[in-house]
């Protein structure tokens, strides 16, 4: 595995994600400036609550999991930039699956919708259009759990032929339409005397449908061609349906760690859990950027790769997510106050909101290396077809994470929960670590690897230095502290990239 063409994939798949961030953040913008806050926006928030519930079941990472390696696998040994006759008759089987079984929960979904909203919107009961207004939304938008999970598929496929920005950038078309579909009607939605915000619902819709069409553009490329097939026999949609189960087991703890965590910060102090979720938010850029990428890409060259190779290969994305990710951490926990100030500090969200917000970034920033490690290794089980051992670890890091929430929350508050997440997140890598080392061989630490480590960690320590060094200076020739913080980015920028070329990555 060359660092320079891994590199290259995930550079494209960071790309394609940030683009799509991007105009995720102007679908926001875009919703924020037609509809504002109102009674409507609640029902629409609770309405796309409804799939967005299940689409993690089905997502694009979940579906990977299973389904990457096992394609992988049929490729092996056949052209790599064409998809054959069984290629595609497999593929359509697995779609057709799909099909059939996300068709029947989206259908009984929306025939029973009214009992569905009446569970999940309990408080909107009594009030007649609020609730109807949030059936008709939801009604509308069930289909996209079925578009997003076709999407995932055909994503799924594209990863495997290396087309990462084109499976990364593909949300971008979805938040498109769901900009231009209610920027266009929304007058016309009020001329027809309908609810203005249906608008926003078509878009999702539409948007979810043309992004499953954009990307069956490139699978037709490929050479892709749909078969009306479905064999539940077939040996290999066997085993993607067994390496997906404990997959669903392990989204369904995280989906119960989210839970239990969300009742105990209401335990805390006011305003605990927005200090928590604006730091979230922040820590989360870098983490969803490079570490999914970084992840995504690892399953793919994993998949192809033999037991032996994956052995030489694993340190090359551990490497990348050590130059990208530890530097990404060091800015955020020195630099987390200016960041949050600059971020959110504007209106009613005052210093001290900044100041808090600021120590549970710093602290948050410990978990953004530790689970990109969990990611790779958890890519390399999954391409040797073990989906059950990351799920088991996972419940276990769950477990050990709400049990240290607990235990800190009474003690130190709010800052218990970034600082167990990391804790937990630490534990979950090195038990993954160890268990592929015992069963796979694998050595991160070796004569090699020693010199790299050894030479990264003096480039830290001065590029954490000169993160503190040159902030204060800038802050005590009193010069604004937007100013100092990117100055300060500036020059640290310089020496890091100083030391990429003094260590010659590329």
């Amino acid at each position: 595995m060359e660092f320079k063409k891994f590199f290259l994939k995930v550079s494209s798949f960071t790309l394609g994600t940030l683009i799509s961030r991007i105009t995720g953040l102007f679908r926001e913008m875009v919703f924020a400036y037609l509809f504002g806050a109102s009674y409507a926006t609640d029902c629409f928030n609770i309405a796309f609550r409804i799939p967005n519930l299940l689409r993690d079941m089905f997502s694009e990472s979940a579906l990977s999991a299973a389904f990457v390696p096992t394609f992988c696998e049929k490729m092996k040994g056949k052209e790599k930039r064409n998809m054959d006759y069984s290629l595609s008759l497999f593929a359509s089987n697995v779609l057709n699956f799909l099909i059939l079984i996300v068709g029947i929960i989206t259908l009984l979904l929306i025939l029973f919708s009214f009992y569905v909203v009446k569970i999940i919107s309990f408080g909107f009961a009594q009030d007649l259009i609020k609730f109807n207004l949030t059936l008709n939304l939801t009604r509308i938008m069930l289909p996209f759990l079925f578009f997003i999970s076709l999407a995932s598929w055909a994503m799924g496929i594209l990863i495997a032929y290396g087309y990462f920005f084109v499976s990364a950038v593909s949300s971008a078309i979805f938040n498109i339409l769901s900009i231009l579909i209610p920027l266009f009607t929304y007058t016309l939605f009020l001329k027809l005397n309908y609810e203005p915000i249906l608008s926003m619902a078509y878009g999702v819709l539409f948007g979810s449908l043309f992004q499953f069409l954009f990307l069956i553009i490139f699978l037709k490329r490929l050479g892709y061609r749909y078969y009306f097939y479905l064999s539940l026999k077939d040996e290999a949609l066997r085993k993607v349906f067994k390496l997906y189960l404990p997959v669903i087991f392990g989204l369904a703890a995280y989906q119960i760690n989210f839970f239990v965590n969300t009742i105990l910060i209401t335990f805390l102090e006011e305003k605990s859990i927005t200090y928590l979720n604006y730091a979230y938010r922040v820590m989360h850029l870098p983490a969803g950027l490079f570490g999914v990428a970084v992840g995504s890409v690892a399953l793919q060259e994993f998949s192809f790769s033999e037991k032996e190779e994956i052995k030489d290969n694993i340190f090359v994305p551990i490497k990348i997510n050590t130059l990208l990710l530890i530097p990404a951490s060091l800015i955020f926990i020195i630099l987390s106050l200016p960041i949050t100030r600059i971020l959110y500090e504007r209106g009613r969200f005052s210093f001290a909101d900044s100041y808090y917000t600021a120590i549970a970034l710093s602290l948050y920033s410990l978990l953004i290396f530790p689970s990109s490690l969990v990611r790779v290794f958890a890519s390399l089980f999954y391409s040797l077809k073990n989906t059950k051992t990351p799920a088991l670890i996972g419940f276990l890091s769950v477990f050990l994470n709400i049990s240290l929430n607990l235990l800190l929350m009474r003690k130190i508050g709010f800052k218990a929960f970034p600082i167990s997440a990391s804790l937990a997140t630490f534990f979950q890598a090195i038990i993954l670590y160890f268990l592929l080392k015992k069963k796979v061989g694998i050595k991160i630490i070796n004569k090699e690897t020693k010199g790299f480590f050894l030479k990264t960690s003096y480039f830290l320590i001065l590029f954490s230095l000169s993160l503190y060094f040159f902030y204060h200076f800038f802050n005590f020739l009193k010069i604004s502290y937007i100013l100092s913080f990117f100055l300060t980015l500036l020059i640290s920028g310089f020496i890091f990239l100083s030391f990429l070329k003094k260590m010659q990555i590329f």
